[in-house]
Protein backbone atom coordinates (compact mmCIF):
# COMPACT_ATOMS: atom_id res chain seq x y z
CA UNK A 1 0.00 0.00 0.00
CA UNK A 2 2.59 2.07 0.88
CA UNK A 3 4.60 1.69 -2.75
CA UNK A 4 0.92 2.27 -4.04
CA UNK A 5 0.76 6.08 -2.12
CA UNK A 6 4.11 6.97 -3.21
CA UNK A 7 3.43 6.17 -6.73
CA UNK A 8 0.03 8.03 -6.83
CA UNK A 9 2.02 11.34 -5.04
CA UNK A 10 4.09 11.34 -7.95
CA UNK A 11 1.84 11.27 -10.68
CA UNK A 12 0.10 13.93 -8.83
CA UNK A 13 2.95 15.84 -8.29
CA UNK A 14 4.31 15.44 -11.77
CA UNK A 15 0.72 16.59 -13.65
CA UNK A 16 0.64 19.02 -11.25
CA UNK A 17 3.87 20.64 -12.08
CA UNK A 18 3.35 19.91 -15.51
CA UNK A 19 0.12 21.60 -16.19
CA UNK A 20 2.11 24.54 -14.90
CA UNK A 21 4.35 24.91 -16.75
CA UNK A 22 2.56 24.28 -19.67
CA UNK A 23 0.23 27.86 -18.76
CA UNK A 24 3.39 29.47 -17.99
CA UNK A 25 4.66 28.58 -21.36
CA UNK A 26 1.22 30.07 -23.09
CA UNK A 27 1.24 33.04 -20.55
CA UNK A 28 4.91 34.08 -21.93
CA UNK A 29 4.00 32.87 -25.14
CA UNK A 30 1.15 35.47 -25.04
CA UNK A 31 2.66 38.19 -24.00
CA UNK A 32 5.11 38.00 -26.72
CA UNK A 33 2.41 38.81 -28.58
CA UNK A 34 3.26 42.05 -27.89
CA UNK A 35 5.95 44.65 -28.98
CA UNK A 36 9.40 44.48 -27.59
CA UNK A 37 10.58 47.36 -25.00
CA UNK A 38 13.97 47.53 -23.26
CA UNK A 39 13.70 48.25 -19.90
CA UNK A 40 16.65 46.71 -18.73
CA UNK A 41 18.30 49.65 -17.40
CA UNK A 42 19.23 50.63 -14.31
CA UNK A 43 19.07 47.35 -12.87
CA UNK A 44 19.81 48.08 -9.26
CA UNK A 45 17.23 50.86 -9.22
CA UNK A 46 14.55 48.63 -10.41
CA UNK A 47 15.49 45.60 -7.98
CA UNK A 48 15.19 48.12 -5.15
CA UNK A 49 11.85 49.15 -6.37
CA UNK A 50 10.35 45.49 -6.36
CA UNK A 51 11.86 44.83 -3.32
CA UNK A 52 10.00 47.80 -1.49
CA UNK A 53 6.75 47.39 -3.50
CA UNK A 54 5.81 43.65 -4.20
CA UNK A 55 8.08 42.01 -1.68
CA UNK A 56 7.68 44.68 1.38
CA UNK A 57 4.04 45.78 0.26
CA UNK A 58 4.71 49.50 0.55
CA UNK A 59 1.80 50.44 -1.42
CA UNK A 60 -0.47 48.00 0.01
CA UNK A 61 -0.10 49.47 3.54
CA UNK A 62 -1.29 53.15 2.25
CA UNK A 63 -4.78 52.03 3.26
CA UNK A 64 -3.86 50.52 6.89
CA UNK A 65 -6.68 48.19 7.67
CA UNK A 66 -6.68 46.07 3.84
CA UNK A 67 -3.19 46.64 3.77
CA UNK A 68 -2.36 45.16 7.10
CA UNK A 69 -4.41 42.39 6.61
CA UNK A 70 -3.22 41.54 3.21
CA UNK A 71 0.18 41.68 4.64
CA UNK A 72 -0.67 38.78 7.20
CA UNK A 73 -2.59 36.56 4.57
CA UNK A 74 0.44 37.38 2.12
CA UNK A 75 3.30 36.81 4.20
CA UNK A 76 1.61 33.89 6.28
CA UNK A 77 0.57 31.92 2.88
CA UNK A 78 4.08 31.70 1.39
CA UNK A 79 5.87 30.70 4.56
CA UNK A 80 2.82 27.91 5.79
CA UNK A 81 3.69 26.21 2.33
CA UNK A 82 7.32 26.12 2.99
CA UNK A 83 5.82 22.68 5.18
CA UNK A 84 4.93 21.83 1.10
CA UNK A 85 8.84 20.66 0.83
CA UNK A 86 8.51 18.41 3.33
CA UNK A 87 5.07 16.75 2.36
CA UNK A 88 6.75 16.51 -0.83
CA UNK A 89 9.91 14.41 0.65
CA UNK A 90 7.48 12.49 2.45
CA UNK A 91 5.18 11.77 -0.04
CA UNK A 92 7.92 10.52 -2.41
CA UNK A 93 9.96 8.59 0.08
CA UNK A 94 6.79 7.40 2.58
CA UNK A 95 8.39 9.03 5.58
CA UNK A 96 6.05 11.20 7.78
CA UNK A 97 7.75 14.16 9.52
CA UNK A 98 11.05 13.66 7.94
CA UNK A 99 12.76 16.96 8.88
CA UNK A 100 11.23 16.34 13.17
CA UNK A 101 15.18 15.17 13.41
CA UNK A 102 15.93 19.20 13.74
CA UNK A 103 14.06 18.71 17.71
CA UNK A 104 13.40 22.27 19.17
CA UNK A 105 13.73 24.30 15.84
CA UNK A 106 11.17 21.69 14.09
CA UNK A 107 8.80 22.45 17.26
CA UNK A 108 9.04 26.25 17.02
CA UNK A 109 8.72 26.22 12.72
CA UNK A 110 5.10 24.00 13.60
CA UNK A 111 4.32 26.31 16.13
CA UNK A 112 4.57 29.08 13.72
CA UNK A 113 2.99 27.86 11.09
CA UNK A 114 -0.15 27.03 12.82
CA UNK A 115 -0.22 30.90 14.59
CA UNK A 116 0.65 32.22 10.51
CA UNK A 117 -2.55 29.30 9.80
CA UNK A 118 -5.11 31.42 11.83
CA UNK A 119 -4.07 34.44 11.77
CA UNK A 120 -4.47 33.92 7.71
CA UNK A 121 -7.52 32.27 8.32
CA UNK A 122 -8.84 35.21 10.06
CA UNK A 123 -7.74 37.61 7.32
CA UNK A 124 -9.65 35.60 4.78
CA UNK A 125 -12.66 35.80 6.29
CA UNK A 126 -12.38 39.49 7.08
CA UNK A 127 -12.28 40.08 3.55
CA UNK A 128 -15.02 38.12 2.48
CA UNK A 129 -16.79 40.34 5.02
CA UNK A 130 -15.17 43.37 3.28
CA UNK A 131 -15.95 41.84 -0.36
CA UNK A 132 -19.57 40.16 -0.08
CA UNK A 133 -21.42 41.98 3.12
CA UNK A 134 -19.94 45.95 3.78
CA UNK A 135 -20.57 48.09 0.85
CA UNK A 136 -17.28 49.26 -0.46
CA UNK A 137 -17.05 51.29 -3.64
CA UNK A 138 -14.47 49.84 -5.49
CA UNK A 139 -16.26 46.28 -5.07
CA UNK A 140 -19.49 46.98 -6.87
CA UNK A 141 -17.75 48.25 -9.82
CA UNK A 142 -20.03 46.69 -13.03
CA UNK A 143 -16.84 44.94 -14.09
CA UNK A 144 -16.80 42.37 -10.80
CA UNK A 145 -20.04 41.18 -11.90
CA UNK A 146 -20.39 37.34 -12.83
CA UNK A 147 -16.88 35.17 -12.96
CA UNK A 148 -14.47 38.38 -11.43
CA UNK A 149 -16.91 38.18 -8.32
CA UNK A 150 -17.18 34.55 -8.01
CA UNK A 151 -13.03 34.08 -8.83
CA UNK A 152 -12.38 36.13 -5.69
CA UNK A 153 -14.69 34.36 -3.55
CA UNK A 154 -13.29 31.30 -4.99
CA UNK A 155 -9.93 32.17 -3.49
CA UNK A 156 -10.93 32.78 -0.07
CA UNK A 157 -13.12 29.31 0.26
CA UNK A 158 -9.89 27.81 -1.14
CA UNK A 159 -7.50 29.47 1.49
CA UNK A 160 -9.89 28.88 4.35
CA UNK A 161 -10.06 25.01 3.38
CA UNK A 162 -6.42 24.54 3.14
CA UNK A 163 -6.08 26.46 6.38
CA UNK A 164 -8.24 24.19 8.27
CA UNK A 165 -7.16 21.05 6.67
CA UNK A 166 -3.08 21.97 7.86
CA UNK A 167 -4.39 22.15 11.43
CA UNK A 168 -6.89 19.44 11.09
CA UNK A 169 -3.64 17.30 9.86
CA UNK A 170 -1.59 18.78 12.59
CA UNK A 171 -4.32 18.36 15.16
CA UNK A 172 -4.50 14.13 14.55
CA UNK A 173 -1.11 13.83 14.09
CA UNK A 174 -0.88 15.43 17.61
CA UNK A 175 -3.31 12.93 18.86
CA UNK A 176 -2.03 10.05 17.49
CA UNK A 177 1.12 10.90 19.05
CA UNK A 178 -0.43 11.19 22.81
CA UNK A 179 -2.49 7.82 21.74
CA UNK A 180 1.66 6.43 21.06
CA UNK A 181 0.61 4.78 17.75
CA UNK A 182 3.24 3.66 15.50
CA UNK A 183 4.87 5.66 13.03
CA UNK A 184 3.64 8.53 15.24
CA UNK A 185 4.42 8.14 18.29
CA UNK A 186 8.59 8.54 17.41
CA UNK A 187 7.88 12.11 16.21
CA UNK A 188 7.22 12.69 20.31
CA UNK A 189 9.95 15.17 20.06
CA UNK A 190 7.19 17.85 18.89
CA UNK A 191 4.63 17.05 21.00
CA UNK A 192 3.76 20.55 22.28
CA UNK A 193 4.40 22.17 19.06
CA UNK A 194 0.87 22.86 18.17
CA UNK A 195 -0.16 26.10 19.91
CA UNK A 196 -3.12 26.25 17.50
CA UNK A 197 -4.52 22.88 16.72
CA UNK A 198 -4.19 21.63 20.22
CA UNK A 199 -7.59 23.42 20.93
CA UNK A 200 -8.71 21.04 18.28
CA UNK A 201 -8.62 17.85 20.36
CA UNK A 202 -11.80 17.72 21.95
CA UNK A 203 -13.24 17.63 18.21
CA UNK A 204 -11.10 13.66 18.21
CA UNK A 205 -11.51 12.29 21.84
CA UNK A 206 -12.46 8.87 21.92
CA UNK A 207 -11.79 8.25 18.15
CA UNK A 208 -9.60 5.01 17.39
CA UNK A 209 -6.51 5.23 15.76
CA UNK A 210 -7.56 3.92 12.72
CA UNK A 211 -10.07 6.42 12.66
CA UNK A 212 -7.31 9.22 13.58
CA UNK A 213 -5.03 7.87 11.04
CA UNK A 214 -7.73 8.23 8.01
CA UNK A 215 -8.56 11.77 8.87
CA UNK A 216 -4.77 12.72 8.88
CA UNK A 217 -3.87 11.15 6.00
CA UNK A 218 -7.19 12.16 4.38
CA UNK A 219 -6.51 16.19 5.55
CA UNK A 220 -2.81 15.65 4.53
CA UNK A 221 -3.57 14.15 0.85
CA UNK A 222 -6.50 17.13 0.21
CA UNK A 223 -3.99 19.22 1.62
CA UNK A 224 -1.34 19.15 -1.02
CA UNK A 225 -3.75 18.10 -3.82
CA UNK A 226 -5.14 21.75 -2.71
CA UNK A 227 -2.28 22.93 -3.04
CA UNK A 228 -1.11 21.73 -6.39
CA UNK A 229 -5.02 22.69 -7.91
CA UNK A 230 -4.53 26.04 -6.21
CA UNK A 231 -0.66 26.60 -8.05
CA UNK A 232 -2.38 25.41 -11.57
CA UNK A 233 -5.74 27.91 -10.85
CA UNK A 234 -3.88 31.10 -10.77
CA UNK A 235 -3.24 31.06 -14.47
CA UNK A 236 -7.35 31.14 -14.60
CA UNK A 237 -7.88 33.75 -11.42
CA UNK A 238 -6.52 37.07 -11.24
CA UNK A 239 -4.76 35.81 -8.28
CA UNK A 240 -2.01 35.45 -10.68
CA UNK A 241 -0.50 38.26 -9.29
CA UNK A 242 0.90 36.55 -6.64
CA UNK A 243 3.65 35.03 -9.45
CA UNK A 244 3.48 38.09 -11.66
CA UNK A 245 3.87 41.15 -9.24
CA UNK A 246 7.63 41.07 -8.82
CA UNK A 247 8.39 41.18 -12.90
CA UNK A 248 6.09 43.92 -13.21
CA UNK A 249 7.19 45.83 -10.65
CA UNK A 250 10.85 45.23 -12.02
CA UNK A 251 9.74 46.38 -15.39
CA UNK A 252 7.55 49.36 -14.66
CA UNK A 253 8.80 52.54 -15.48
CA UNK A 254 11.21 54.46 -13.37
CA UNK A 255 10.82 57.80 -15.74
CA UNK A 256 8.22 60.57 -13.84
CA UNK A 257 4.64 59.89 -14.04
CA UNK A 258 4.13 62.76 -15.91
CA UNK A 259 6.58 62.35 -18.33
CA UNK A 260 5.16 60.37 -22.07
CA UNK A 261 6.80 58.48 -24.60
CA UNK A 262 7.38 60.01 -28.75
CA UNK A 263 6.14 57.64 -31.06
CA UNK A 264 9.72 56.71 -33.10
CA UNK A 265 7.50 56.95 -36.06
CA UNK A 266 6.59 60.20 -35.54
CA UNK A 267 9.61 61.69 -34.65
CA UNK A 268 11.28 60.08 -38.01
CA UNK A 269 8.23 61.78 -39.87
CA UNK A 270 8.91 65.47 -38.30
CA UNK A 271 12.78 64.91 -38.85
CA UNK A 272 12.10 64.05 -42.65
CA UNK A 273 9.74 67.09 -42.59
CA UNK A 274 12.35 69.48 -41.28
CA UNK A 275 15.23 68.09 -43.68
CA UNK A 276 15.60 69.78 -47.04
CA UNK A 277 17.72 67.67 -48.78
CA UNK A 278 15.06 64.80 -47.85
CA UNK A 279 12.97 63.40 -50.81
CA UNK A 280 9.24 63.98 -49.48
CA UNK A 281 7.73 61.27 -51.93
CA UNK A 282 10.32 58.43 -51.31
CA UNK A 283 9.15 55.45 -49.04
CA UNK A 284 10.49 55.16 -45.68
CA UNK A 285 12.80 52.08 -44.64
CA UNK A 286 10.22 50.52 -42.37
CA UNK A 287 7.87 50.78 -45.83
CA UNK A 288 10.65 49.27 -48.25
CA UNK A 289 11.07 46.64 -45.79
CA UNK A 290 8.33 45.18 -44.29
CA UNK A 291 5.84 46.79 -47.60
CA UNK A 292 3.56 48.70 -45.26
CA UNK A 293 4.13 51.62 -42.86
CA UNK A 294 3.88 51.58 -39.12
CA UNK A 295 0.46 52.00 -37.33
CA UNK A 296 -0.01 55.06 -35.04
CA UNK A 297 -0.84 53.94 -31.45
CA UNK A 298 -2.74 50.98 -30.43
CA UNK A 299 -6.33 49.20 -31.86
CA UNK A 300 -5.51 45.31 -30.50
CA UNK A 301 -3.23 43.62 -28.24
CA UNK A 302 -0.65 43.30 -30.85
CA UNK A 303 -0.19 46.90 -31.32
CA UNK A 304 0.80 47.29 -27.34
CA UNK A 305 4.19 46.45 -25.84
CA UNK A 306 4.53 43.45 -23.82
CA UNK A 307 4.89 45.06 -20.46
CA UNK A 308 1.52 46.69 -20.89
CA UNK A 309 0.46 43.04 -21.47
CA UNK A 310 2.29 41.42 -18.79
CA UNK A 311 0.54 44.77 -17.00
CA UNK A 312 -3.08 43.16 -17.79
CA UNK A 313 -2.34 40.22 -16.66
CA UNK A 314 -0.87 41.36 -12.96
CA UNK A 315 -4.03 43.18 -12.68
CA UNK A 316 -5.44 42.38 -9.28
CA UNK A 317 -8.34 43.49 -9.60
CA UNK A 318 -8.72 45.77 -6.35
CA UNK A 319 -9.78 48.63 -7.51
CA UNK A 320 -7.54 51.14 -5.94
CA UNK A 321 -7.37 52.59 -9.58
CA UNK A 322 -10.96 53.42 -10.09
CA UNK A 323 -11.50 54.44 -6.66
CA UNK A 324 -8.97 56.97 -7.14
CA UNK A 325 -9.71 57.87 -10.73
CA UNK A 326 -11.74 61.07 -10.98
CA UNK A 327 -13.41 60.63 -14.29
CA UNK A 328 -14.73 56.82 -12.67
CA UNK A 329 -15.72 59.34 -9.21
CA UNK A 330 -17.72 61.82 -11.69
CA UNK A 331 -19.95 59.39 -13.29
CA UNK A 332 -18.15 58.74 -16.19
CA UNK A 333 -18.03 55.44 -17.88
CA UNK A 334 -13.60 54.94 -17.47
CA UNK A 335 -12.45 52.64 -15.02
CA UNK A 336 -8.81 51.91 -15.13
CA UNK A 337 -9.74 48.35 -13.47
CA UNK A 338 -12.10 47.51 -16.34
CA UNK A 339 -9.23 49.16 -18.86
CA UNK A 340 -7.12 46.07 -17.64
CA UNK A 341 -9.38 43.64 -17.42
CA UNK A 342 -10.87 44.19 -21.14
CA UNK A 343 -6.95 43.67 -22.25
CA UNK A 344 -6.37 40.52 -20.68
CA UNK A 345 -9.69 39.24 -21.70
CA UNK A 346 -8.61 40.07 -25.40
CA UNK A 347 -5.61 38.55 -24.93
CA UNK A 348 -6.88 35.34 -23.84
CA UNK A 349 -9.39 34.92 -26.32
CA UNK A 350 -6.19 35.96 -29.06
CA UNK A 351 -4.81 32.82 -27.04
CA UNK A 352 -7.34 30.44 -26.97
CA UNK A 353 -7.17 30.77 -31.06
CA UNK A 354 -4.14 30.07 -31.03
CA UNK A 355 -4.33 26.96 -28.69
CA UNK A 356 -6.96 25.52 -31.06
CA UNK A 357 -5.48 26.20 -34.96
CA UNK A 358 -2.11 26.95 -33.96
CA UNK A 359 -1.64 30.91 -34.85
CA UNK A 360 -3.53 33.72 -34.65
CA UNK A 361 -6.40 34.06 -37.66
CA UNK A 362 -8.57 37.29 -37.33
CA UNK A 363 -11.90 36.92 -35.41
CA UNK A 364 -13.75 39.94 -36.19
CA UNK A 365 -12.91 41.52 -32.75
CA UNK A 366 -9.87 43.90 -31.72
CA UNK A 367 -9.59 45.83 -28.17
CA UNK A 368 -10.60 49.28 -29.50
CA UNK A 369 -14.52 48.80 -30.25
CA UNK A 370 -15.43 45.56 -29.40
CA UNK A 371 -13.93 45.25 -25.44
CA UNK A 372 -13.00 49.30 -24.51
CA UNK A 373 -15.51 51.73 -26.08
CA UNK A 374 -14.04 55.73 -27.01
CA UNK A 375 -16.20 56.83 -24.76
CA UNK A 376 -14.12 55.34 -21.66
CA UNK A 377 -10.60 56.79 -23.50
CA UNK A 378 -12.05 60.29 -24.13
CA UNK A 379 -13.11 60.22 -20.30
CA UNK A 380 -9.64 59.67 -18.48
CA UNK A 381 -7.91 63.20 -17.71
CA UNK A 382 -4.42 61.64 -17.78
CA UNK A 383 -4.27 62.44 -14.25
CA UNK A 384 -2.02 59.24 -13.28
CA UNK A 385 -4.17 58.80 -10.49
CA UNK A 386 -4.84 55.16 -11.32
CA UNK A 387 -0.67 54.10 -11.53
CA UNK A 388 0.14 56.33 -8.47
CA UNK A 389 -2.51 54.02 -6.76
CA UNK A 390 -1.50 50.74 -8.03
CA UNK A 391 -0.15 48.49 -5.35
CA UNK A 392 2.18 46.44 -8.03
CA UNK A 393 2.49 48.67 -10.49
CA UNK A 394 0.14 48.88 -13.06
CA UNK A 395 -0.30 51.24 -15.56
CA UNK A 396 -3.74 51.12 -17.12
CA UNK A 397 -2.87 55.44 -18.63
CA UNK A 398 -0.36 54.21 -20.87
CA UNK A 399 -2.95 51.89 -22.75
CA UNK A 400 -5.53 54.33 -22.99
CA UNK A 401 -2.95 57.07 -23.96
CA UNK A 402 -1.54 54.43 -26.85
CA UNK A 403 -5.03 53.58 -27.68
CA UNK A 404 -5.92 57.16 -28.53
CA UNK A 405 -3.15 58.00 -30.39
CA UNK A 406 -4.58 55.28 -32.60
CA UNK A 407 -8.04 57.41 -32.76
CA UNK A 408 -6.47 60.49 -33.69
CA UNK A 409 -3.63 59.71 -36.16
CA UNK A 410 -4.82 56.43 -37.44
CA UNK A 411 -8.86 57.30 -37.82
CA UNK A 412 -9.00 61.02 -37.06
CA UNK A 413 -11.75 60.42 -34.41
CA UNK A 414 -11.67 62.60 -31.71
CA UNK A 415 -14.84 64.18 -29.20
CA UNK A 416 -16.51 67.21 -30.91
CA UNK A 417 -14.87 69.57 -28.15
CA UNK A 418 -11.55 68.19 -28.86
CA UNK A 419 -12.01 68.39 -32.23
CA UNK A 420 -13.06 72.15 -31.92
CA UNK A 421 -10.22 72.70 -29.89
CA UNK A 422 -7.88 71.67 -32.08
CA UNK A 423 -9.26 73.64 -34.98
CA UNK A 424 -8.31 76.99 -32.79
CA UNK A 425 -5.09 75.91 -32.05
CA UNK A 426 -4.45 75.96 -35.79
CA UNK A 427 -6.48 78.53 -36.97
CA UNK A 428 -5.66 81.10 -33.31
CA UNK A 429 -2.72 79.73 -31.69
CA UNK A 430 -5.03 79.02 -28.51
CA UNK A 431 -7.60 76.25 -27.78
CA UNK A 432 -10.57 79.14 -27.44
CA UNK A 433 -12.15 80.91 -30.22
CA UNK A 434 -10.90 84.28 -30.24
CA UNK A 435 -8.85 86.29 -33.02
CA UNK A 436 -5.36 86.37 -32.34
CA UNK A 437 -5.28 89.96 -32.44
CA UNK A 438 -7.72 90.59 -29.84
CA UNK A 439 -5.41 87.62 -27.19
CA UNK A 440 -4.31 90.92 -25.46
CA UNK A 441 -7.10 92.57 -24.83
CA UNK A 442 -7.42 91.19 -21.03
CA UNK A 443 -4.67 93.80 -20.05
CA UNK A 444 -5.79 96.49 -21.80
CA UNK A 445 -9.01 96.02 -19.53
CA UNK A 446 -6.88 96.11 -16.42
Amino acid sequence: MQIIAQILFLIALVAGIGFFVRNIRRLIRNINLGKEIDRSDNSGERFGKMAKIALGQSKMVKRPISGFLHVIVYVGFIIINIEVLEIIIDGLFGTHRILSFMGGFYSFLIGFFEILALLVFVGVVVFWIRRNLINIYRFLGNELKGWPKNDANYILYFEMVLMILFLVMNATDYQLQLNGAPHYSSEAGIMGSFPVSQFLLPIFDGMSNATLIIIERTAWWLHILGILFFLNYLYYSKHLHILLAFPNVYYSKLQPQGEFNNLQSVTDEVKLMMDPDADPFAAPAEEEEEGEPEKFGASDVFDLNRVQLLNSYTCTECGRCTSECPANRTGKKLSPRKIMMDTRDRLEEVGEIINKKGKYEDNGKQLLGDFILEEELWACTTCNACVEACPVGIDPLSIIVEMRRYLMMEQSSAPNELAISMTNIENNGAPWPYNQQDRLNWAKEN
